[in-house]
């Protein structure tokens, strides 16, 4: 009879007490599917007299995860702790120096330490999965590594924080402003205890690092990743967009060209009607193009204690099957430094600015896109009782740079009030 794979979690939130479920509940039909039993020996969290709603007494307990991690009793040190810094990067160390596979839906984690911490486990023959981190229940990193192994990836995007999507949809469906939505979130308890890591796209960026590292051999560099949040959309960007067959997401695209890898994370316009400008609510979605498959659309919720828990499972049962593969689906040696794409492959971008009300305004900011070597495909100019006018402008495509060029021309013309808003409209 094989062995069983004794388990240690370090964190028991949501997610550590779902895994804690699934192992008790599913016993039987995880023996039969991995051909071992799958236990759990010891746990770890700060508080160990918490009512967490099940009971811990058949385990170990212990305070400090780096004790956890080097137990002699445990083969996998599951951590669900989450920061990049502190108790979970020491444990997670400590647990591949003596000689423990490593389980974590810790994305901060891997988008800054990564590469290390696969240096590290490679060196010591152990395995690092962490399906979990990226999109939650959906199985996304087993579609890279594995079933897409075939491909040479051309694109990755998708909509990876529930959380800004549904302060996107909500705005459309209710006619709430962003701040009213954003303090509904905070009520609900779903925005992290760092608001700006979900807003702000920290969070989805840490997702797309991981991601592009997978689909294009690179080195996680998310200090290479450009972040824009969705503080700034407006009820008029919605409505604005709606108009025109789009809808807003917060949206992450890696794609590699001649120009270098460009990675970003940005509120952009997509097609109302595609897979991306359907998605309603926390559901995430996650799209992979490919030179065999083509297009691949992954689509589930992305957190919560049952599909992260899912997640979480699906990498213990593969390493209770015996299946390695290096932590970014190649050796890490073999991973290359990230070379940003100096200048972003062009797109159309959508305009939103405050003129103010002066004879030539329209026509010094159409004069100073022209310089920038943008040309106008289309321009609304709005109704108005104060002394600016609301004006929307749709571009040809042109790239961010010339763009950005552009605006800040546009500030030195003394006739825009306030900064506008400069939205991509992606393809998909």
């Amino acid at each position: 009879m094989s062995q069983p794979l004794r388990l240690g979690i370090a964190g028991l939130g949501t997610v550590g007490i779902g895994v804690v479920k699934i192992i008790r509940r599913q016993a039987a039909l995880l023996e039969a599917r991995t051909g071992r039993r799958i236990e759990l020996v010891a746990v770890s969290a700060r508080d160990a007299s918490k009512d967490r709603g099940i009971s811990l007494k058949d385990y170990a307990w212990e305070t400090d995860p780096v004790a956890l991690a080097k137990r002699d009793d445990i083969d996998v040190f599951v951590e669900l702790m989450g920061g990049h810094e502190g108790a979970a990067k020491e444990a997670t160390e400590a647990a591949l120096a003596t000689g423990k596979d490593v389980v974590t839906a810790n994305k901060a984690l891997l988008a800054i330490h990564g590469q290390a911490l696969a240096e590290q486990a490679e060196a010591a023959g152990r395995i690092i999965r962490f399906e979990a981190a990226v999109a939650g229940g959906i199985p996304v990193i087993k579609s890279l590594t594995e079933g897409l192994a075939g491909n040479e990836i051309t694109r990755v995007m998708g909509v990876m924080n529930g959380t800004c999507n549904y302060i996107l949809t909500q705005m459309e469906a209710t006619g709430q402003g962003y701040n009213a939505l954003f303090e509904e979130c905070g009520r609900l308890g779903y925005l992290e205890a760092d608001p700006n890591l979900d807003v702000g796209g920290i969070d989805a960026g840490h997702k797309l690092t991981l991601l592009s590292s997978i689909a294009f051999g690179t080195k996680p560099a998310f200090d290479k990743v450009r972040l824009e949040g969705i503080q700034r959309i407006s009820l008029e960007d919605i409505h604005h967009a709606a108009d025109m067959g789009f809808r807003i997401k917060l949206l992450g695209v890696a794609q590699r060209s001649a120009r270098g890898l460009e990675q970003r994370m940005s509120p952009c316009l997509v097609p109302a009607n595609s897979p991306l400008g359907q998605l309603e609510g926390g559901t995430n979605m996650v799209v992979i193009e490919g030179d065999a498959v083509e297009q691949v659309v992954l689509r589930g919720p992305g957190a919560g204690e049952g599909p992260t828990a899912s997640a979480v499972m699906g990498d213990v049962c593969d390493l209770a099957r015996g299946l390695k593969i290096p932590t970014f689906g190649q050796p890490a040696n073999t991973l290359e430094d990230v070379v940003p794409a100096q200048t972003g492959l062009p797109a159309p971008y959508y305009l939103r600015m405050s003129l103010l009300d002066k004879p030539g305004a329209l026509a010094k900011v159409a004069a100073v896109l022209g310089e920038a070597g943008i040309s106008i495909d289309r321009m609304r100019q709005y109704g108005h009782e104060d002394a600016t006018a609301p004006v929307l402008i749709v571009t040809h495509k042109t790239t961010r740079d010339a763009l950005d060029q552009a605006l800040t021309a546009m500030a030195e013309t003394a006739v825009v009030d306030g900064e506008p808003v400069a939205l991509r409209i992606e393809t998909v």
